[in-house]
């Protein structure tokens, strides 16, 4: 077996099966430049240097500590367990070790390693790297929801009364393109909730909305936000006012922005809004039919000539443009996540770990963990921050059914 003393060489990992040569100084290993690096010992490559006798040994160790969850052959038996066959040899090294040292939260795995001296860590690794990989499964892939097409079928039904595209046509109706999906959401929730409940129109919506989880609004607010149409201001006819004073401007503008676009996802962009409406809506407020702890005190300070002029102000600006980005499908997810994990998920880096082939479900879940905090990486924490359970899902799907690869990692010293 290898000393530490290997660890200090600079070193090149060079793929045997399959054409791939990748290179790791010890000084990025080290620093953390590389994804996951930070989180190894600096003799990770130890696996790496396993003979066959180290192999066989890791065998017999797997036969007693590991199969019961993750099969001998590496294929997992357990629901929660990921398969191991094929995996990146310093990578399941460094989770073990991870294991072993309670960083990990999982303490069915803890009391599997806490006995196990680093050399059976390093032949249990280097044993489950040498085998051959899990292959895709031969069950067809899980459908994965388009959010935009899903959105415009769920939203159908709300272009009756908001228009086309949702640009209103309808006096008092206001227009739902450019508002936030954010805001669209918190709104129709509050429609759910009976919390808008004015008039028979906001009954209509409420009963409309009713039957809709919250997802299903989140399709429908991004459908609406990503919408060309926000260019176009409501198509109903605005009555004049006079120009509004500063003063009065700014009791609006700190939320709603002077050119009537808000700077908080929270809160409604009022450029091009559907004048009917808002005027309704503020005198909604300055009676507290309609209340809000924000809205109500603001307003309450605004005669009826001044609302008028602000309705008419706001509404004769024309909007900036769509408040989202169209989400990434799986593939162009998977592109960022190939820079580290390789080519449809097969590393060619012995820390990093392969993804294809690996169990649908089990990357789904840590997908999940690392999102919520409850499984920490820096680079993996800031990836999945941003992703929806959709996205997750289809990532999932992805890796899952490509084809794996084995690696063999040979170390060799730099130049």
């Amino acid at each position: 077996m290898a000393k530490k003393s290997h660890a200090k060489r600079a070193l090149a990992a060079l793929a045997v099966a399959g054409i791939a040569v990748a290179g790791i100084a010890v000084g990025a290993w080290r620093s953390g430049a590389i994804a996951q690096s930070a989180m190894l010992s600096p003799d990770a490559l130890r696996p790496l240097y396993a003979m066959a006798g180290d192999i066989s040994e890791g065998k017999d160790l797997a036969a007693a500590t590991c199969s019961k969850c993750h099969g001998l052959d590496g294929i997992a038996t357990d629901k929660d367990a990921p398969n191991l066959a094929g995996q990146r040899p310093s990578y399941i090294y460094h989770e073990l070790q991870a294991y072993q040292a309670r960083l990990r939260p999982a303490s069915k795995m803890y009391e599997k390693v806490k006995f196990l001296s680093d050399d059976a860590l390093v032949k249990v690794a280097a044993y489950y790297a040498s085998l051959d990989p899990a292959q895709p499964p031969t069950t067809p892939p899980p459908a994965i929801v388009d959010p935009v097409a899903e959105g415009k079928t769920l939203a159908a039904p709300c272009t009756k009364c908001h228009g086309d595209n949702g640009v209103s046509k309808k006096v008092g109706v206001p227009s739902l393109s450019g508002l936030t999906p954010k805001y669209l959401v918190w709104a129709m929730q509050g429609y759910q909730q009976d919390d808008r409940k004015v008039d028979a129109k906001n009954e209509d919506m409420t009963k409309a909305l009713k039957p809709l989880n919250d997802k299903q609004l989140g399709y429908i607010a991004l459908y609406f936000a990503l919408q060309d149409s926000n260019l176009t201001r409501a198509q109903t006819p605005i009555e004049a006012g006079a120009p509004v004073a500063k003063d009065t401007l700014a009791v609006c503008a700190k939320c709603h922005g002077a050119d009537g676009y808000a700077t908080s996802a929270a809160t409604p962009s009022l450029a091009g809004q559907e004048s009917a409406y808002m005027l309704k809506s503020l005198q909604e407020y300055k009676d507290k039919t309609r209340d809000d702890d924000t809205m109500s005190p603001k307003v309450a300070k605004l005669s009826d000539a001044e609302m008028k002029d602000l309705v008419a102000y706001y509404a004769n600006l024309t909007p900036k443009g769509p408040t989202a980005s169209k989400p990434l499908t799986a593939a162009q997810w998977a592109e960022k996540c190939d820079h580290c994990h390789g080519v449809n998920g097969n590393s060619v880096r012995p820390e990093v770990p392969a993804l294809a082939g690996q169990k649908l479900d089990y990357l789904q879940n840590v997908l999940t963990a690392y999102r919520s905090g409850k499984r920490t990486s820096r680079e993996m924490s800031a990836m999945t921050s941003v992703l929806s359970d959709d996205d997750i899902l289809g990532l999932a799907a992805h890796y899952a059914y490509q084809k794996p690869r084995s690696f063999v990692f040979v170390p060799a010293p730099s130049k």
